[in-house]
């Protein structure tokens, strides 16, 4: 893979993420957050969609490596969402 293709990568991966986390309605971080949010979310939404025998729906090709736009949105939601009721948990409630 070359600089640009992994450049386009983290692109859409924080993209993905970013999307993620509005949707969940909690921010867990800036731009680097958003990328790692972003791949985790791949890796959970497409292990649900496998667990669920979903289909892969909605994936762009970056120099024949394929990313899950749809399952890293979901994915990026459920890990989100997840991380905000352990901080909630571990903190206690802010106002």
């Amino acid at each position: 893979m070359t600089i640009i293709g992994f450049l386009v990568l983290l692109l859409i991966a924080a993209i993905c993420g970013g999307i993620g986390q509005s949707i969940a309605g909690y921010d867990l971080g800036g731009c680097l957050v958003s990328i790692v949010v972003g791949f985790i979310g791949a890796y959970i939404g497409l292990w649900m969609a496998a667990k669920m025998g979903w289909p892969r729906l909605f994936e762009i090709n970056i120099e024949g490596k394929p990313f899950p736009i749809l399952w890293a949105i979901i994915g990026s939601i459920v890990f989100t969402l997840i991380m905000a009721l352990l901080r909630r948990a571990i903190s206690g409630r802010r106002y």
